[in-house]
C-alpha cells in the first residue's frame, strides 16, 4: 500500500494554501445548547468550486507542475464536485479537460463542469463513465485525476482538517462524510498527528453503503447499481485500495438514512445560514449519536464538504418541513 504521511498533507498545503480558500470555522449556539458539546463547522461549502474537492485537485496538478509533468489533456471520472474541480484547476492551467460521468450527474454540477471549459460525456452507469475515461488515459499526454484513490488527491484533502484543527486548537472529535473516502483518510492522518487523542468519525448514505459492507466483510465491497441517496457525493460505488486501510483505522462509521439526511440538511441550512449538500449534513447523524454519549462540554470538528445542490434535490428536501418544531435530539439515532 502507499504510505500516505501527515508530511504528505503538509506539502500539499504549502503547494495549495494560496490557490484555494481557507474556509472558516462556524457554530451555532443554539446548536451547541441543545447537544450540551460545542460544535464547530469547517465551512467548505464556502471554497471555490463550492466544494473541498478543489482541493485534492489542486495538490494533484500543482505536484504535476513541481515535478515538471504538466500533460496536455486532463480526463476525470466524477459524480459531481470531484468533475467542477478539476475542470476549474484545469482552467487555471490553460489545459483542457473531459469529464466522464453518468447521467445521473447532478444538473447543477454538470452545467457548473461545463462553465468552466471541460467537455462532460455522459453514459447511462458510472461503471460505463469509468471504463470511458480509463481508455481516455491511455493517449499520450492525458493524465488521469482520480476522485479519491492517489496519494496527492488525499494529501489536498486532508488540508481541510489540517486547517480546521489548526484553527479549533483542539477538537475531541472530528466528522466527515463518506465517499470514495479520500477525504476520510486525509483526515484521519491530519488528526492522528496532531491530535492523536481525538476521535474520527465517518458516516455515509444507508443507500450507498458499501463502506460499512466492506468494514463488515474485511475487504472492499462495490454498488451493483448507483444508489438513489440525496446525498450524492457519497454515492461511489466503493472505496479505494488506498482509501479502505484508512477507513479501517476510524473510531467509529455511521450508515444514515434518508429522512436522517433531509432533516439535517434543513436544520443545518436554517441553523448556520449557509446553503449545504445533504452529503454534509449526514455527518450531522453521528455528531447527535456521539454527543449523546460522550461527556458535555467536549469540541467536535464537522466538515462540511460542499453546498452545491440540484433544483430537484431542493425539493425533494423540503417535502416535509422539519423546522416547524426544534430538533427532539434524544429521538436521533
Amino acid at each position: 500500500m502507499t504510505s500516505i504521511t501527515f508530511a504528505d498533507i503538509q506539502a500539499a498545503y504549502c503547494r495549495i494554501h494560496h490557490k484555494v480558500k481557507r474556509t472558516p470555522l462556524l457554530e451555532s449556539s443554539l446548536l451547541n445548547r441543545w447537544l450540551g458539546q460545542r460544535i464547530l463547522f469547517k465551512a467548505d461549502c464556502l471554497q471555490t468550486v463550492g466544494a473541498f474537492k478543489i482541493r485534492g485537485a489542486t495538490n494533484f496538478v500543482a505536484h504535476l507542475e513541481e515535478t515538471d509533468r504538466l500533460p496536455t489533456h486532463i480526463v476525470a471520472n466524477s459524480s459531481g464536485n470531484h468533475a467542477q474541480a478539476v475542470s476549474c484547476v484545469a482552467k487555471e492551467y490553460g489545459i483542457p479537460a473531459t469529464i466522464f460521468a453518468a447521467q445521473t450527474i447532478s444538473e447543477v454540477k454538470a452545467a457548473a463542469t461545463q462553465s468552466y471549459g471541460a467537455e462532460l460525456k455522459l453514459f447511462d452507469t458510472r461503471k460505463e463513465a469509468d471504463i470511458a475515461v480509463s481508455e481516455a488515459a491511455e493517449k499520450p499526454g492525458t493524465v488521469w485525476i482520480p476522485p479519491y484513490n492517489h496519494a496527492d488527491i488525499i494529501a489536498g484533502q486532508g488540508t481541510c482538517a489540517l486547517e480546521a484543527i489548526e484553527d479549533a486548537g483542539h477538537a475531541d472529535a472530528i466528522f466527515a462524510p463518506c465517499g470514495g473516502g479520500g477525504l476520510l483518510s486525509g483526515s484521519l492522518i491530519a488528526a492522528r498527528a496532531m491530535l492523536p487523542e481525538a476521535k474520527v468519525i465517518g458516516s455515509e448514505p444507508l443507500l450507498a453503503n458499501d463502506a460499512a459492507r466492506s468494514l463488515q466483510s474485511g475487504k472492499i465491497e462495490t454498488l451493483n447499481e448507483t444508489p438513489d441517496t440525496l446525498a450524492d457525493g457519497a454515492a461511489t460505488p466503493c472505496l479505494g485500495d488506498l482509501t479502505f486501510p484508512y477507513i479501517q483505522q476510524l473510531d467509529e462509521f455511521y450508515e444514515v438514512n434518508e429522512q436522517q439526511i433531509t432533516y439535517w440538511t434543513q436544520w443545518l441550512q436554517h441553523l448556520l445560514k449557509l446553503h449545504v449538500e445533504p452529503t454534509s449534513a449526514m455527518s450531522m447523524a453521528a455528531v447527535v449519536s456521539w454527543a449523546l454519549s460522550a461527556p458535555s462540554g467536549q469540541t467536535a470538528i464537522v466538515l462540511l464538504t460542499g453546498g452545491n445542490i440540484s433544483q430537484q434535490s431542493m425539493l425533494k428536501i423540503w417535502q416535509t418541513d422539519y423546522l416547524l418544531q426544534p430538533p427532539n435530539i434524544t429521538e436521533q439515532e
